[in-house]
């Protein structure tokens, strides 16, 4: 039997272990990121309870490049105390617009061309390992609140509906993990489109 080290070698050899320092990491600016081009997605917050959950997206869509975040409802907005904490930043880079009624929101960004991915289960669900953006599509992915999701009226005027699989006994992820788990997804399935 192999050591996990002989392991490790035989699969990686060139591979080294040094855990890289912040400056080594080469990020970009907030007006770096501000000017750079972006993944043509918005995240839609349908009436986020948990300050600390939105600050966490805001921190998601800084790293994968997302356009906006839109907040809606009583989705808290910057400056807050409980945003910043688990945003590190994010919400000082990444845009966001508040919105009084979710359904406004999505209105408005279909008006705009947008097509509207609710991230809920509901029936005729599409998975999101199934789902295939189209090429040079807007997209913006409506999240919703911890304990109702997103909203019927928003579901019912949604292009698509999405589901992250899952094989455990919960019935979902934390709003700011399906979000995570999500714009993951659609971010790299449209830079390799």
């Amino acid at each position: 039997m192999q050591s996990k080290s002989t392991f490790a070698n035989s699969l990686f050899p060139t591979i080294m272990n040094k855990k890289l320092k912040l400056e080594e990491l080469n990020r970009k600016t907030v007006s770096e990121f501000k000017n750079a081009c972006k993944s043509p997605i918005i995240v839609v917050l349908d009436n986020i309870r948990s300050a600390f959950n939105i600050g966490s997206i805001f921190r998601t869509a800084d790293a994968l490049g997302i356009e906006a975040v839109y907040l809606c409802g009583i989705t808290a907005t910057p400056p807050h105390r409980e945003i910043y904490k688990t945003a590190l930043g994010a919400s000082e880079s990444v845009d966001w617009e508040y919105y009084e009624s979710t359904l406004n929101a999505v209105s408005e960004l279909q008006n705009k061309g947008f097509k509207v991915l609710s991230l809920e289960q509901v029936e005729n669900s599409l998975m999101l390992d199934k789902f295939k953006p189209i090429k040079e599509t807007r997209y913006a992915l409506v999240v919703g609140n911890e304990v109702e999701g997103v909203q019927q009226e928003v579901i019912d005027t949604s292009d698509v509906c999405l589901e992250i699989p899952q094989y455990g006994t919960k019935h979902s992820y934390n709003v700011s993990v399906s979000a995570g788990i999500a714009l993951w997804d659609i971010t790299g399935k449209i830079k390799r489109a």
